[in-house]
């Protein structure tokens, strides 16, 4: 027997977008982390991020959104997480360089702030209208 609030939350865009990001969030980050051991933290979480969008494309095609808009999502898909990943870059560079916080933190305080711009934009590229 299911669950009702479970069954309304996952019909909610929101939460299984929010979802979807905290699985991405969790294998990045660990991979992240892995990278950070030896390399610096500039490139671990750009080959993370990489990954991530790969994770995220594929993860809004198939449970988030459950539709796309053809190679318009495909090509938006990338300059979304440009925009994002440029936001995360100056998070990141402003968290370790100006404010000396952990670098192993940064990439989560640039996710929290970057969220709301990525799910706009991702439900832009992924639902029909």
């Amino acid at each position: 027997m299911s669950n009702p609030v479970i069954s309304k939350l996952l019909n909610l865009d929101i939460a299984r977008f929010l979802m979807s990001g905290g699985f991405n969030t969790a294998l990045t980050y660990g991979m992240y982390l892995g990278l950070l051991t030896f390399l610096p933290y500039q490139l671990s979480y750009t080959l993370s991020y990489v990954t991530g969008i790969v994770l995220a494309y594929l993860l809004n095609r198939f449970f988030v959104f459950k539709s796309h808009q053809g190679v318009k999502s495909a090509v938006m898909m990338p300059l979304i997480y440009l925009v994002q990943y440029l936001l995360s870059l100056l998070i990141l560079w402003s968290w370790v360089e100006k404010l000396q916080l952990d670098s192993r933190l940064a990439p989560l305080a640039a996710i929290i702030l970057t969220l709301p711009v990525t799910f706009l934009l991702s439900k832009f590229a992924f639902q029909k209208r």
